[in-house]
């Protein structure tokens, strides 16, 4: 298996897991966090929405800027609603299924890098990019669960059974 089919298909795991999460996101509630040094719920869920086109972006860019000196810092728009949510997903992984598509292993070798007011912070090769992606992805999922359930929400069933959903 190659890299680039290896990161296919967690691309094709993950996102249903995320979608499930994402359906239960409360509407009512974007600035709700659980503590003051908390995110937001309605950037967090706008994140992990988003998240998935992490991939894309590593294979189409050589780097990101978080806050660079001129211009507004990147970061994902916050979305209101469910289906701005499922929608800015489905657009992610679908960018991302494509882009690895157009890619093959020995680029995914060459060095990508992130960098905070023009400074590297990091840099690595892209298929360890991408693995730490899938890795950032399931921890903001798990936060976002986390706060469905002190919103009283559904917590859907992720790698296994919730005490909501019991489909394994």
């Amino acid at each position: 298996m190659t890299l680039t089919e290896l990161f296919k298909a967690q691309l094709d795991r993950e996102a249903p897991i995320t979608r499930r999460v994402l359906e239960n996101v409360p509407e009512a509630r974007p600035d709700w966090k659980p503590h003051p040094k908390s995110m937001p719920l309605g950037y967090l869920s706008s994140l992990v929405a988003a998240m998935p086109g992490w991939v894309a972006m590593t294979i189409k860019q050589d780097e990101l800027d978080l806050y660079p000196k001129t211009g507004k810092p990147n970061t994902a728009p916050v979305l209101s609603t469910r289906r701005e949510l499922l929608q800015a997903l489905e657009e992610s992984v679908a960018k991302s299924r494509e882009a690895l598509a157009s890619t093959n292993d020995g680029f995914l070798m060459t060095p990508w890098r992130l960098l905070v007011g023009g400074k590297v912070v990091m840099e690595a090769p892209r298929h360890a990019v991408l693995a730490d992606t899938f890795t950032h992805l399931a921890h903001h999922r798990g936060q976002l669960t986390v706060y469905l359930r002190l919103n009283e929400m559904t917590v859907p069933s992720v790698y296994g059974p919730s005490a909501d959903d019991q489909r394994f």
